[in-house]
Order: C-alpha cells, then structure tokens, then sequence
C-alpha cells in the first residue's frame, strides 16, 4: 500500500476544498505504462463510488481515503508520498521503493 505522509495529507485536503470536491472524493494512486523508463505514477481524485473492494486498497490516511488498484499495488507497495515546497523541489515525491531506475526528471521508473 502507498504511504501518505502528514504533510502530503494536508496539501491533498488543502486542493480537494480550493476545488469544492463532494463527500466521498478519494485519491487514487496508480501506475500506467509509459514514459521514458515504462511507467508513470498516476495521481489524481476519483468518486467514491468508483472504488471496487475487489479490486482495490482503500485506507483512510490523515483524512484523506487512499485508493490503489490491486495491479498498482504491485510496483507501489511501501511508496511514500510526500509534499515538497522548498526552493529546489515543489510538489509531490514518491519514494517508491521498488524502483530500479528512472528517467532524469522522475516522472517515469523501471522496475
């Protein structure tokens, strides 16, 4: 399962309220084929009605519902995601430890 940290957890809350998102919005993490190096992190909101405990994690962290599909989970399990908004990086990092390298703006990995 992927790991939000505190602070992720409250930038996540922070853009669900600067956008008016409805009860029941959850994150949903995952990975898609692509990218220089064979996948991208997918990150972005999703209706609670879409989740599919079949086929999906959900846990509740710092008030936030994460999401991962089962597949994800395969390359994301002990992920960190933190927030970042120093002078050198700003957003959000994954620290996916499942990693064996990735493209030189790391927004695409091998593992």
């Amino acid at each position: 399962m992927v790991t939000l940290t505190e602070k992720a957890a409250g930038e996540i809350k922070r853009a669900m309220s600067d956008a008016k998102m409805t009860a029941g919005t959850v994150l949903r993490v995952g990975v898609v084929g692509g990218g220089c190096s064979g996948y991208n992190y997918r990150f972005g909101f999703d209706k609670g009605d879409t989740v599919d405990t079949a086929k999906d994690f959900v846990e509740d962290q710092f008030g936030v519902s994460v999401v991962v599909d089962k597949k994800s989970d395969l390359y994301l399990d002990g992920t960190v995601v933190d927030y970042k908004d120093g002078l050198e990086q700003r957003g959000f990092k994954f620290e996916n430890p499942n990693v064996t390298k990735s493209c030189g703006c790391g927004s695409s990995f091998a593992v």
